[in-house]
């Protein structure tokens, strides 16, 4: 069997890519016409491809900041969404 493929080019893909490849790879999986070989691949990417995803998504959770707010609603700065 042929070493895995290098998927390098994931680590330098931006949310919205790699979340349009992703769908278009679970869409060939599911119609289930794809050779078994080709499968593999395309799996091994997408799981690539949802793991740049999940690394994003928890970048973009830990720069979310709630504003806080005075007893009158008034903005009184910023602290962290889970804090």
């Amino acid at each position: 069997m042929a070493d895995a493929p290098n998927h390098a080019d994931v680590k330098d893909m931006n949310f919205e890519t790699a979340l349009q490849q992703l769908e278009t790879i679970v869409d060939q999986l599911e119609r289930g016409d794809v050779p078994l070989d080709k499968s593999i691949e395309i799996y091994e990417r997408g799981e690539a491809l949802r793991n740049r995803c999940d690394e994003l998504l928890k970048a973009a959770e830990a720069k979310i900041e709630k504003i806080k707010l005075t007893r009158e609603g008034k903005p009184a700065g910023t602290e962290p969404l889970d804090g």
